[in-house]
């Protein structure tokens, strides 16, 4: 998919298609003030070093959090006004909480994470070292690890974001290296990722993408398009009940 793209931005590591940049994925207009500075790389995968380095001195501070007193919160976390925890979720620092920001029923936040304003991590559902844009929701039984997901974005229950291949090796997006060993997606805003989809490290999605439900992604999709699955079905007669 590269091929046909204008090469325009050089990281440290490899020139990167203009399509993939942070700037192309993320409208910084909806971005929590405190967070742009978070997309200045141009390398959406070098957003994860600016996370560590946000929440590398945090402070402890929870403004006016709505907290169920069965909620387990360990390491230090800012909490906006307005978040929301919810019974049994489990949040390990560094944290940083967005302005009206949810934690769903047995949710758990494992470290590194960062949730714009209005973002929830709904029931059930596991995020690792990722930053979730204002209004993004993993609500239902998902795994998002090492990430980025763009303003609005919504991925259905059972959404996997992996984000270490299984030797281990660095992680490429296509054939451009990323320096990192664990890294999953980078989701433009606006984009909807049906139920069970599975990204594999390395994935890049423009933004209002629509992704049909049960999909495998890996690689590079364009801005505003569909991604679809063809599966075909095929019923038979059981034979152990013909003629009963």
């Amino acid at each position: 998919m590269i091929s046909n793209m204008t090469l325009e931005h050089r990281t440290s590591h490899e020139t990167i298609p203009q399509s993939i940049t942070s700037q192309e994925l993320f409208d910084i207009g909806r971005v929590d003030e405190a967070l742009r500075d978070l997309l200045s790389p141009a390398a959406p995968w070098q957003i994860l070093a600016k996370l560590d380095a946000f929440l590398s001195d945090l402070a402890d501070e929870r403004c006016e959090a709505n907290i169920h007193p069965s909620a387990v919160i360990e390491g230090p976390i800012y909490m906006a006004k307005g978040v929301k925890i919810k019974a049994h979720a489990y949040i390990e620092g560094p944290a940083w909480l967005g302005e009206g920001a949810e934690i769903g029923h047995g949710a758990y936040l494992r470290g590194g994470v960062i949730l714009g304003s209005k973002a929830k991590v709904g029931h059930s559902s596991e995020v690792k070292h990722a930053l979730l844009l204002s209004g993004a929701q993993a609500p239902h039984f998902n795994y998002v690890g090492d990430s980025i997901l763009g303003a609005k974005v919504n991925i259905g229950a059972g959404v996997k974001l992996a984000n270490f291949h299984t030797f281990g090796q660095a992680i490429k997006v296509e054939q451009i290296p990323t320096g990192l060993r664990k890294f999953s997606a980078a989701i433009g805003d606006d984009v909807s990722i049906g139920c069970n989809a599975v990204l594999a490290p390395g994935t890049i999605i423009g933004r209002g993408t629509v992704v049909y439900n049960g999909a495998m992604l890996r690689g590079i999709y364009p801005a505003h398009s569909v991604v679809k699955l063809r599966s075909q079905l095929e019923v038979v007669e059981k034979l152990s009940e013909k003629g009963s």
